[in-house]
C-alpha cells in the first residue's frame, strides 16, 4: 500500500524535466535528441523544460560551447521554460557558480557518516591497483587507504591545514537491494556490493563531480523525470542511494534511459568518424574548433530543414504506434509517449534523414523555400524578381533534397547555356532538327500571347498539321532551351524565361548545333 501510494504521489508532481550539457565541444546529434525527447514529454504533460550547464570540470571547458547549443536549439525550435540565459526560480543554473550550495550538502553526507575524506595521491591509487588484481575503492578496501575513517580527527585536521588536496567519497554500504524503476527498461535491481565509493567533491577546484551536483540540482530545481542516454543507466543506482542518504526518496524522480544512437551498418555507437566516412554530419550546426582550427560540419549548414531533423531524431528510438512518418512538432508531441521509447539501440539511417528533407521542402511553402534559394541565386551574380523565383521553386523542389541543390538543378531559368550536352546532342538533336526549329521560331515569333496554355496549344497543333514526332521536337526544344536533357515541362521553362529569352536560345542552338 505504500509502495501504491508513493507512486500516486510522484505521478501528482508537475512535470519539471532537464537538459544538463557540459559546454565541452559541439552538441552530438545524440545529445538533441535526449534534449528532444525530454522537451515533448514536458510539453505533452504541461511541465517545464529546464536548461542546465554541467560545467564542473573546469579543465574540459570549451570557449563558445555554451553558445553554440544554446543556437542549435534555438534553429531547431526547441524551447526553454528555464535556466542559463532563460532565467527562474531555481538559479543559478551554471554549476560552477553554485558551489557554496554543494558544499553545504557534502557537509550533510560528511556530519552524518555517510561520506569520508580521502587523501590518496594519484601514485598510491596506481600503486593499489598494481597489488590489487580489479581493484576497487569500496567497503573491502577502503580500511587499507589514507582517508578519514582510517586516520584519526586530528591527522584529518592537520592534512587539511597543510594544503593536501583531498576528495570527499561516497560511503556505499555492501548488502543493499537498490532499485531502479525505468520507465523504458522496467524494474533493474542491484546489489550494493559491486559499487564502488564515487568521488562526489575535489577540494582541488572546490566543485563536486557530476554525481552530486546531479542529484542536488534536481531534488532543488525539483525535477520529477531524468530522461537521459543509456551510458547513464550504470549510475542510476548510485543516485538512488544518494537520493536515500539525504532523505529524499519521497521526491526522487523517475528515471527514463534511452537507448543509444547505432552506426548506419548498426554495429556500435553512433559516432563523429561515422559521418565523415560516410558523408553525413553529427552536429546540429556547423563546429569551428578554437583550438585546432578543424571544422565540421553540421545539419544546418549542410542544408537540412529544421523540421526535417526533428521528425528523424523523433523516430530514433521511439515509435508512435502508427505508420504515420511525417508529424509536425506538435503531433509529435500530442503522440509522445516514454513506454514507447525502445529499449534496443536505433540505427541511424543518413539516407532516410535525406528522405525526410525531400518531403519538407515539398511541405514548405515555395515563399520560404525561394527565401532561402535567394542568397545562392545572387551569389552566382543573377538578379531575380521574388515572385519569379517563387514560380521556378514551385516548380523544382520535387526534384531535389537539399535547397542548394537548385541550382543545378534550375540554373537554366537564370543562365543560357554556352554548351551543349554532346551525349544529348547526338541522342536528341537530329540531321533536320535545325530546320524544324527555324519552323519553331517563326511559329513562336508570330504568338502575341506567350502564356503557357497558349503555347502548348498552338505547338501543339501545329505538330499535328506537320505529321512531326512529338518527342523529337521536344527534344531538340529542351536542348536548345537548357542544354541537356533535363527539366520541368517544355512550356513551364520557355513561359518562365519568356518569348525573348527563348528565341535568343532557339536562334543560338540553330546556328551552333547545325
Amino acid at each position: 500500500m505504500f509502495i501504491l501510494e508513493k507512486i500516486k504521489k510522484m505521478s501528482d508532481r508537475k512535470v519539471r524535466v532537464r537538459f544538463a550539457p557540459s559546454p565541452t565541444g559541439p552538441l552530438h546529434i545524440g545529445g538533441v535528441r535526449t534534449a528532444l525527447y525530454n522537451y515533448l514529454f514536458a510539453r505533452k504533460h504541461g511541465g517545464d523544460f529546464i536548461f542546465r550547464i554541467e560545467d564542473t570540470d573546469s579543465n574540459r571547458f570549451v570557449e563558445g560551447a555554451e553558445e553554440y547549443i544554446l543556437e542549435s536549439f534555438r534553429w531547431l525550435g526547441v524551447e526553454f521554460d528555464e535556466g542559463v540565459t532563460f532565467g527562474g526560480e531555481h538559479g543559478p543554473y551554471r554549476q560552477s557558480e553554485r558551489r557554496e550550495i554543494y558544499k553545504k550538502y557534502v557537509k550533510l553526507l560528511l556530519d552524518s557518516g555517510k561520506a569520508y575524506i580521502a587523501f590518496d595521491t594519484p601514485a598510491e591509487l596506481d600503486e593499489k591497483r598494481a597489488a590489487i588484481e580489479n581493484f576497487q575503492y569500496d567497503a573491502s578496501t577502503r580500511m587499507q587507504m589514507r582517508n578519514s575513517l582510517t586516520l584519526t580527527p586530528e591527522e584529518v585536521d592537520e592534512l587539511i591545514k597543510s594544503g593536501h588536496q583531498y576528495v570527499v567519497r561516497f560511503k556505499i554500504e555492501p548488502g543493499q537491494k537498490v532499485v531502479v524503476n525505468d520507465l523504458i527498461r522496467g524494474v533493474v535491481t542491484i546489489d550494493s556490493s559491486i559499487l564502488d565509493d564515487k568521488v562526489l567533491y575535489k577540494s582541488a577546484d572546490e566543485l563536486p563531480t557530476y554525481h552530486l551536483a546531479n542529484i542536488v540540482d534536481d531534488h532543488l530545481m525539483e525535477v520529477s523525470h531524468v530522461i537521459r542516454g543509456e551510458e547513464w543507466l550504470p549510475s542510476a543506482p548510485l543516485h538512488v542511494l544518494l537520493y536515500r542518504a539525504f532523505g529524499w526518496e519521497d521526491t526522487m524522480p523517475q528515471f527514463a534511459h534511452l537507448s543509444l544512437l547505432l552506426k548506419p551498418e548498426g554495429n556500435g555507437k553512433l559516432s563523429k568518424r561515422d559521418g565523415d566516412r560516410l558523408g553525413f554530419p553529427v552536429f546540429p550546426l556547423e563546429w569551428h574548433d578554437p583550438k585546432s582550427g578543424a571544422v565540421s560540419s553540421g545539419f544546418r549548414e549542410s542544408g537540412y530543414l529544421p523540421e526535417a531533423v526533428i521528425n528523424f531524431l523523433a523516430l530514433l528510438g521511439w515509435n508512435p504506434g502508427d505508420d504515420v512518418e511525417l508529424m509536425s512538432m506538435d503531433d509529435l508531441i500530442a503522440k509522445f509517449d516514454l513506454v514507447k521509447c525502445s529499449k534496443a539501440g536505433a540505427r541511424f539511417d543518413y539516407k532516410k534523414m535525406i528522405w525526410f528533407n525531400h518531403e519538407y521542402i515539398l511541405r514548405t511553402p515555395d515563399s520560404e523555400i525561394a527565401q532561402m534559394f535567394m542568397p545562392i541565386v545572387e551569389a552566382h551574380g543573377v538578379e531575380v524578381e521574388m515572385s519569379l523565383l517563387e514560380k521556378i521553386v514551385s516548380l523544382m523542389k520535387g526534384r531535389v533534397n537539399f535547397v542548394h541543390e537548385l541550382w543545378d538543378a534550375c540554373s537554366f531559368y537564370f543562365i543560357a547555356p554556352t554548351e551543349y550536352d554532346e551525349k544529348t546532342r547526338k541522342k536528341r538533336w537530329k540531321e533536320d532538327s535545325a530546320q524544324k526549329m527555324s519552323e519553331l521560331v517563326t511559329l513562336l515569333e508570330s504568338l502575341d500571347d506567350f502564356s503557357i496554355e497558349n503555347q502548348d496549344a498552338c505547338v501543339h497543333k501545329w505538330i499535328e498539321e506537320k505529321g512531326y514526332s512529338m518527342g523529337e521536337i521536344m527534344n531538340a526544344f529542351r536542348l536548345a532551351l537548357v542544354g541537356e536533357g533535363k527539366g520541368p515541362q517544355m512550356f513551364d521553362i520557355s513561359g518562365l524565361i519568356g518569348k525573348e529569352e527563348t528565341l535568343a536560345r532557339l536562334h543560338r542552338a540553330i546556328s551552333v548545333l547545325g
